[in-house]
């Protein structure tokens, strides 16, 4: 694929230089030919013209008039130029941008394309310095080098891929910044950011997926101990952000800016459906204490997309206790069914052996297991089947996973100790269970707990927390909870009124947790 030489004279204006915008439209178009497989061997999903010009417009007026803009996994040059070009309003004197790309491919358009801009800005008289790293910018850290005069903006697409932890080289390449090794997004931005000099600026578009959950943790920390979070545009349509062959993975993606400094005391929340009506985005403002959980060492970052978004996490706020703090436990169903293959038998096959509880048996209060589904299994108690089955107590399970077809994130349903009269029962690792810490749950408290789950107000909850469609155990835990006393008293209503429909539910919990 080749970019062709469009006379400048067709792209730029002295007096207009958005004009030169013509050659961004350009590349975007031409990059989506690209070999999917070359593609997806660089986690690389490229920007598009509107992203890269919202991006771009998030720049805070430099403080002096040489700028220097650092671009980490730059690819065609798209967010390198529409920065450069943002930042012409502020008359700079030069600007230097540094760029990393490591495919070499893209190379020869990438120096072509910031040739282009270096001869538009010698027209206005702007001096236009740039380097291109054909480097891996993660192993490289230029960060660590001494003689790093560090950079006033970085705006950054990086790659998106997990690696293994064991064999990959980019594994423990940030250990002197945070522990773990989550994905190599993480690293880029943690390295953009230790290239920052004092006050400057990280503009980055990634998935949400480091916002939460236990494997950023140790990312969180730094990020957020090192940067003031100050602004995040989430996209409603997760099908919609990336409009090309490589784009079906559907992951909540978001932008983010962050400065170097200290936390300020508000953060700025941008939603919109999708990239074309980026610029027509719900903007509100809010106290960094509702956004991020500094009382927590997980330091979760909640993301309300809409202002009833944010009264749902203000509400949240007002119970006693996160979860792990109540009276309560949530634990991740312990038979991982490929590891186990030789315990799982037909349902027919009765002695010595209990139900398989999946994720297909939970509905919403209730769980089913009759033996007349399609995938109903019974498990054996072999020899050491304890290691992986539980005593046959009360439980409530919860979906670990929604499908396309549900409307919400969290279903749970209680089940009975008393539908099978066994010592054990056994659940996958496709559900959640909650049991009780300090004795076995009472019905009551099971019918209490799943009706909160259950509710809506506690689904919308869940979706300011996690961008996931998986229900994980750890993000429970860190959510606020009713304590015992209103559990009990939501079991007693459910159970008296018998309620499954889903406006019963929500009266029930609104009305004794005073939502």
């Amino acid at each position: 694929m080749q970019l062709n030489n469009m006379p400048l004279k067709n792209m730029v204006s002295n007096s207009n230089h958005a004009k030169y915008s013509n050659l961004i439209d350009f590349i975007s178009s031409s990059i989506n030919n690209r070999c999917i497989d070359h593609r997806k061997k660089y986690g690389q999903f490229y920007t598009s013209h509107n992203i890269a010009t919202y991006m771009a417009s998030l720049i805070q007026k430099p403080q002096k008039k040489y700028i220097r803009i650092l671009d980490a996994g730059a690819g065609f040059g798209v967010l390198a130029i529409q920065a450069v070009l943002e930042c012409i309003k502020y008359n700079p004197t030069t600007i230097f941008v540094s760029v990393y790309e490591i495919d070499i491919e893209v190379i020869p358009h990438l120096k072509q394309n910031l040739n282009m801009i270096k001869n538009y800005l010698l027209q206005i008289n702007i001096n236009f310095l740039f380097i291109i790293n054909n480097k891996d910018f993660v192993l490289s850290r230029p960060d660590q080098d001494a003689e790093l005069i560090k950079f006033d903006i970085s705006i950054i697409n990086p790659p998106y891929f997990k690696y293994n932890v064991k064999k990959s080289s980019y594994a423990k390449s940030t250990i002197d910044l945070y522990k773990g090794d989550p994905n190599i997004y993480a690293s880029f931005m943690a390295i953009a950011i230790n290239c920052l000099q004092q006050k400057g600026q990280l503009i980055s578009i990634t998935p949400r997926s480091f916002t939460n959950g236990l494997y950023f943790k140790g990312f969180r920390n730094y990020i957020l101990n090192n940067s003031s979070l100050s602004l995040i545009h989430i996209f409603k349509r997760r099908d919609k952000l990336f409009k090309d062959k490589l784009s079906s993975v559907l992951q909540e993606n978001i932008i983010c800016s962050f400065i170097k400094e200290k936390q300020n005391s508000c953060i700025k929340i941008q939603s919109s459906e999708c990239a074309e009506t980026i610029n027509i985005a719900e903007e509100n403002i809010y106290s960094n204490n509702l956004i991020i959980a500094n009382s927590s060492c997980d330091r979760m970052i909640k993301i309300p997309e809409t202002a009833k978004s944010a009264s749902i996490l203000k509400s949240a706020k007002k119970l006693e206790s996160i979860f792990s703090d109540t009276d309560y436990y949530i634990s991740t169903g312990p038979v991982v069914e490929h590891r186990c293959r030789e315990y799982l038998i037909s349902i027919t096959n009765i002695h010595n052996s209990v139900p398989l509880y999946r994720h297909h048996n939970i509905t919403t209060l209730e769980t089913i297991w009759n033996g007349l589904h399609k995938k109903d299994v019974r498990f054996k108690l072999a020899d050491n089947h304890e290691k992986v089955t539980l005593p046959n107590s009360n439980y409530v399970l919860l979906r670990r996973f929604s499908t396309k077809d549900d409307n919400k994130r969290l279903i749970a349903g209680v089940y009975n100790k008393n539908e099978f009269n066994n010592d054990f029962i056994a659940f996958g690792n496709k559900i959640n269970y909650i049991g009780s810490k300090n004795k076995k749950l009472s019905l009551v408290e099971a019918y209490g707990i799943a009706a909160v789950f259950n509710s809506s107000f506690m689904d919308d909850y869940f979706r300011c927390v996690s961008g996931n469609t998986q229900v994980n155990a750890t993000e429970i835990r860190m959510m606020y909870f009713p304590n015992k006393e209103y559990i009990i008293k939501i079991g007693k209503k459910i159970i008296k009124h018998k309620c499954f429909d889903q406006s019963k539910i929500d009266h029930i919990v609104n009305t004794e947790l005073n939502l």
